[in-house]
């Protein structure tokens, strides 16, 4: 599934930890969003290591599932383009 993931860490230590993490399963597209291609498994366990790592009061990670439809219909203005290698990331 294509999922866009986000995050407000509030402590600059758990920031970089976070960030570390974030890499592992997808491609920064800002500086704290991520396009990720992960399967229901890898989400499971990016989430559980997410939850150990944050702090539930302060901080907060958000999930955009995107459908296929949805994907067919993202714009962008300026350098990037959308996530579609599969075998980049190494969950």
């Amino acid at each position: 599934m294509f999922l866009l993931i986000s995050y407000d860490i509030a402590d600059d230590k758990r920031l970089p930890k976070v960030a570390k993490l974030m890499e592992r399963y997808g491609k920064r597209v800002q500086y704290s969003v991520f396009e990720c291609l992960l399967s229901t498994s890898q989400l499971e366990e990016l989430q559980g290591k997410l939850r150990r790592l944050i702090e539930v009061t302060r901080d907060s990670v958000r999930f955009y599932r995107l459908c296929e439809d949805c994907c067919q219909d993202i714009t962008i203005i300026g350098d990037g383009e959308v996530t579609h290698d599969e075998e980049f990331f190494i969950a």
